[in-house]
């Protein structure tokens, strides 16, 4: 198995079908409880230990899955409310190293997911079919739309996870 991508990687050219949205935002409303589930009951050490070499730590893991979907949550307003805008792209390396992500309890990321995950659901889930076909421009991916951006983030919440998972069943901590 390929530590860096457990459940593959994400195809950007595969269209998103219309009657897959609500199956892709249900796993997108999961994340956050399957997140808290894969991190239950580890201890300090467990924690601060990196999901593959080289990788990053759970903890790390967690605080990085509560940035990144942050940072969809809002580019997908920005594409909703204004014409083809220009995201910031963020070095997520470097988001993982500083204090926040290397040191704070997980519980403060998965309440932040838990509270975001919410309004992103009811967000999502009003959206017509033109405001799926909304798009952003990524500096480093061109366009992006709305419906590949929630298969990439519903991809990217089960990605992380199955990280943890992954570490848990090699390391024997079930």
């Amino acid at each position: 198995m390929d530590l860096r991508y457990p459940i593959g990687q994400f195809d950007f050219s595969a269209p998103v079908a219309a009657d897959t949205r609500p199956q892709l935002i249900g796993q997108l409303s999961a994340a956050p409880a399957g997140l808290r589930e894969a991190v239950r009951d580890l201890t300090g050490e467990q924690l601060d230990t990196p999901y593959r070499p080289a990788g990053w730590t759970v903890r790390q893991t967690v605080h990085h899955v509560a940035d990144s979907h942050m940072n969809s949550y809002i580019r997908l307003r920005l594409a909703l409310t204004e014409d083809e805008p220009v995201i910031k792209p963020y070095d997520e390396a470097k988001w993982a190293e500083l204090a926040d992500a290397r040191t704070l309890p997980v519980e403060v990321s998965l309440e932040l997911l838990d509270s975001l995950h919410r309004r992103w659901v009811v967000l999502l889930k009003s959206l017509s079919d033109a405001e799926f076909a909304r798009t952003f421009r990524h500096p480093a991916l061109g366009l992006v739309r709305q419906d590949t951006n929630l298969a990439l983030y519903a991809w990217h919440g089960r990605h992380h996870t199955a990280h943890i998972t992954g570490l848990r069943q090699r390391n024997g901590w079930q």
